[in-house]
């Protein structure tokens, strides 16, 4: 019974068409899948060469530099490559940055996922909004799943350099204390039909 008050939950309201991956017949929402899903591809890839590429050269405080400075001209650079009418960004709950704080909307898919994970269920690949009559928002859920995202999102409060650099960048910091497994958020793809 604890799952259908879930599942209940990302219904609500109506607009939600899409909570996993079933087989489909409406061509359209079968191409909002597919755009979703190269979009979020080409983003998360995109982040996590650099990513790796700065950790390599210069450990944790290379990465935060990296991601404080270049990780949204990053994100505007991948959306300018993608098919007109497709945009990407992140949002979470815990956000570093207060550009990734999430929408109405998004706040409502988010605080779903959350509640699938406190029930201990796995989280859906992905979740179709319909946002307008020709515009679909596609989020897929991101989670802490490797140990080196905790370097500068898990307990940090050992490595006070660490700690005042991040504070530093991002006074309203949120995104600490994570563990492995843990939901991050979400990355959002806006499909404008």
């Amino acid at each position: 019974m604890k799952i259908l008050s879930i599942v209940s939950t990302l219904i609500l309201g109506g607009t939600l068409l899409y909570a996993d991956a079933p087989k489909t017949e409406d061509a359209n929402l079968a191409s909002v899948i597919n755009s979703g899903k190269m979009a979020t591809k080409t983003l998360l890839e995109t982040l996590q060469k650099n990513m790796q590429e700065h950790m390599k050269k210069g450990g944790v405080m290379e990465a935060l530099n990296f991601c404080s400075t270049e990780a949204y001209a990053l994100t505007d650079k991948v959306n300018s490559e993608l098919p007109k009418g497709i945009t990407t960004k992140r949002v979470s709950i815990k956000y570093r940055n207060p550009v990734n704080e999430p929408q109405d909307d998004e706040l409502k898919v988010l605080n779903s996922f959350a509640e699938i994970e406190t029930a201990k269920k796995a989280l859906p690949e992905y979740v179709v909004e319909k946002a307008d009559e020709h515009t679909y928002k596609f989020y897929k859920p991101l989670t802490i799943n490797n140990q080196v995202c905790l370097k500068c999102h898990g307990d940090i409060s050992g490595d006070k350099v660490l700690e005042k650099a991040i504070n530093e960048r991002y006074p309203t910091d949120k995104a600490v204390n994570y563990k492995m497994d843990d939901l991050r958020g979400a990355v959002v793809v806006m499909i404008k039909k």
